[in-house]
């Protein structure tokens, strides 16, 4: 018996076959996590999802925000205006003292377009770990609909959300799986130094097409909208 599953971590695709006696795969994946976390995100029936969640659309921008993060300055450079529609698949709190725990305490996995409308007929299993994401399926078959690997790969992201001001913090603690969304605000690059002359950065993607480690957007958010 042969089950195949994929995974996709920072759209990282890999896809893996799962045979139940020990083999040797000549390629290497990425660590699972012990299988642990993997569940199906919620989301309505098709008819209640609006007639198309589009590519992420993204202008160019100018301009820069700063702020205090504890003992750093905090400069937030703005790359493209952007703003993203679809389903929330995963989401993940970071509790810790690191900058970037502090700065963006929420990641968002978000699918849209065909993988968005057929998240509730695909059976997906989403997750997140170390600002990473995953997606998980049982063959290639059931994902042909939305364009097999590459489709779900640019038809989904992992988002590190930065809030503008707290009342957006607020909206985006309240974002949950299966929540249909737009977030709106600016992909940014993030330089920051501390007292000691310790440094931090933190660059976004600004392609949905690339993958592996860097591969998530980081977005200075100025708003979400539910759309249910």
């Amino acid at each position: 018996m042969v089950e195949l599953k994929a995974e996709k971590s920072r759209r990282n695709p890999a896809v893996i076959l799962y045979i139940l006696i020990p083999v040797a795969i000549a390629a290497a994946v990425l660590f699972l996590f012990g299988g642990k976390g993997f569940k199906k995100a919620s989301a309505p029936p098709p008819a209640q999802l609006p007639a198309s969640f589009a590519d992420p659309v993204q202008t160019p921008a100018t301009g820069q925000a700063e702020k205090k993060e504890g003992e750093y300055d905090v400069k937030i450079t703005f790359l493209y205006n952007y703003e993203l529609s679809g389903i929330a698949v995963s989401t993940k709190r970071y509790i810790g003292t690191s900058i970037g725990d502090r700065l963006a305490p929420k990641d968002v996995a978000m699918a849209w377009g065909d993988v968005a409308r057929n998240n509730d007929k695909i059976d997906f299993h989403w997750s997140q770990s170390g600002r990473w994401y995953f997606w998980q399926t049982e063959s290639y078959e059931i994902i042909a609909p939305v364009g097999g690997v590459d489709g779900v790969n640019t038809h989904s992201a992992n988002n590190h959300l930065i809030a503008a001001d707290e009342e957006v913090a607020k909206d985006i603690s309240r974002i949950q799986k299966g929540d249909l969304i737009t977030i709106t605000g600016y992909l940014v690059n993030i330089t920051a130094e501390d007292s000691g002359g310790s440094t931090f950065t933190w660059n976004s993607s600004t392609s949905r097409n690339d993958t592996g480690d860097g591969a998530c957007e980081v977005i200075y958010v100025t708003g979400v909208e539910w759309l249910d």
